[in-house]
This record gives C-alpha cells, sequence and structure tokens, in this order.
C-alpha cells in the first residue's frame, strides 16, 4: 500500500504549481479530484502536452464555485487535503477558506509572495525578487525553479508534515507556500561565506564546456584528487597545480582549447570509469532514454 493510500486531496489549483504537487501527493498514493473552473485549467489550452501529464489519472470536475459555493464547500470539507493557488482572500470570498471547512482539514495555499501580499507574477517573476537569476540574467532559467520547487515541493513536504501532525493531534493544518520566499531558500545559504558564486561560475574547475561537435560536457572536480586525475586522462597535467589560482578565467580558457578538441561521444568513452566528475549536457529525450534504459 503507498504511503497516501486513502487519502483524498481537493486540487483547485491550475497551470504548473498546484498540478505538480498534486501530482506528487498521487504518486504516492493519494486520490486526488481536481475541482475545476468552467473550461477547465487555462493550462490545457497553453500546453496541452504539460496539461496532459500533470494530470493523468487524478479526477477531475468542473465546477462554478461563485454559482455553486456550498458544493464546493462539500467536495472541500470531505478532502483531507485542499490545495488551492487563487490570489490571497479569493477562496474566503468563494466561502471555500480554511476557516469553512472542518478542522481536520490539512489546507495549504500556494502563493507568490505570501499571505495578503496581491502581486501579480509568474516563476520568472519570483525568481528575479528571490536573487536566483542575478548571476545568469538575462539568460532564463531552463526549468521553473520558483514554481517547481519553491512552489509545488516545499507545499508537499509541509502537507505531509501536517498529514503526520494530524495523526497525532486529529487536527489539520492552514499552510501557506510563498514561492517567492522559498525560491530564496534555495540559494540563501550562498549569502554566508566566500566566494558567493562558487558553483555559479567562479570555477574554471565547475563549469560547463564545448565539444567538437557544438555538444557540452558538465566538469566538477572541485576536490584535487578528482581535479588530478582529470587533468591527467586530459593530458594536461601542467594544469594540476593551477586549480585555484587566482585568474580562473585564464584556467578556464585552457579548458575551452582541451575540450574542443573531441567530440561530447568521444569524450564519454575516455572518462568512461573514470573518478573525472564529468558528465553530458544531455536533452531531454536522452536523459529520459538512459532512466529507461
Amino acid at each position: 500500500m503507498k504511503p497516501l493510500a486513502e487519502t483524498t486531496v481537493a486540487d483547485l489549483t491550475r497551470y504548473l504549481p498546484g498540478p505538480f504537487a498534486s501530482r506528487e501527493l498521487l504518486r504516492l498514493g493519494a486520490r486526488v479530484l481536481r475541482l475545476q473552473p468552467p473550461g477547465g485549467d487555462p493550462l490545457r489550452e497553453l500546453a496541452p502536452a504539460w496539461h496532459d501529464a500533470l494530470n493523468a489519472g487524478k479526477e477531475s470536475l468542473e465546477l462554478d464555485l461563485k454559482a455553486e459555493p456550498e458544493r464546493g464547500r462539500e467536495l472541500c470539507g470531505e478532502a483531507d487535503v485542499v490545495l488551492e493557488s487563487f490570489r490571497p482572500g479569493v477562496v474566503e470570498r468563494l466561502g471555500i477558506g480554511p476557516d469553512d471547512l472542518p478542522a481536520t482539514v490539512v489546507y495549504c495555499s500556494i502563493t507568490g509572495f505570501g499571505p495578503g501580499d496581491l502581486r501579480a507574477g509568474h516563476d520568472l517573476n519570483y525568481q528575479g525578487w528571490a536573487g536566483l537569476l542575478a548571476d545568469t540574467a538575462p539568460a532564463l532559467p531552463p526549468v521553473q525553479i520558483a514554481d517547481l520547487a519553491g512552489g509545488a515541493l516545499y507545499a508537499v513536504v509541509e502537507i505531509l508534515a501536517a498529514l503526520l501532525e494530524r495523526e497525532r493531534t486529529g487536527r489539520g493544518r492552514r499552510i501557506d507556500v510563498s514561492m517567492t520566499h522559498n525560491a530564496h531558500r534555495l540559494a540563501e545559504h550562498r549569502l554566508h561565506g566566500e566566494p558567493e558564486r562558487t558553483l555559479t561560475g567562479a570555477l574554471a574547475c565547475y563549469r560547463i564546456y564545448a565539444t567538437a561537435d557544438a555538444r557540452y560536457l558538465t566538469i566538477t572536480p572541485v576536490e584535487p584528487r578528482f581535479w588530478r586525475r582529470l587533468c591527467e586522462v586530459v593530458g594536461r597535467e601542467d594544469l594540476v597545480d593551477r586549480q585555484y589560482e587566482e585568474d580562473q578565467d585564464a584556467l578556464a580558457a585552457e579548458l575551452v582549447a582541451v575540450f574542443r578538441a573531441r567530440t561530447l561521444a568521444e569524450w564519454l568513452e575516455l572518462f568512461e570509469g573514470e573518478d573525472v566528475m564529468a558528465g553530458p549536457v544531455a536533452t531531454l529525450a536522452e536523459a529520459r532514454a538512459s532512466f529507461e534504459g
């Protein structure tokens, strides 16, 4: 039996963070009932394949909460967990706020900026406010970190903790998950100690390098023994003592020339079985194929 068997989640969310969170709860065994507005989740039109991937296996019911507040309150009141992502104050106006439901319900709100903050935004805004983009702007991050980590996964953690607490006390909990605040928590440790950019471009031994076929390698041997072995394998023992020299860009330039000399496949073949902390920048399709294999 899965951990959340016999647990019911009423999911009032839309777009990415909430559906991602309820998908994880579904994976752990929960029954997920999506209460959607007439016409369904807007993600269905914006990115239909994403919508289907995030919501497969969930039950779905279209419900006009303004027209049928009693039905919405009934369905939410029967759930163990209610998950919502409206702007602060909306669920109270609809009569399905935490105070409208039984005290046993674990009620989780995913918000952009926290309780009472009505600013509008999306993932990129939240990451910008959280300080996550400072090293890489104007490049966009490849995944929605604030939505999925700061929002969805923090929501899952808090919901699981609240369900465990309910086993002891019999009472639910009111949870507010701020995507911006939690996105900042993901990087907050970087404010302590120097240099702050250790793993975001400061070190030549922790970067991404192009190969001869315009693919990329991830190189990460920050420990001296792994760095030494990398230098030996690529035939550049002269670089061993330069790992932490002051001019890291000069060292990186040496490595740029080294890794441009072979294709990605050739490097991976050379590194096979070696303790060098190197790997490919795989496409999503390549990654999936390797996991399935």
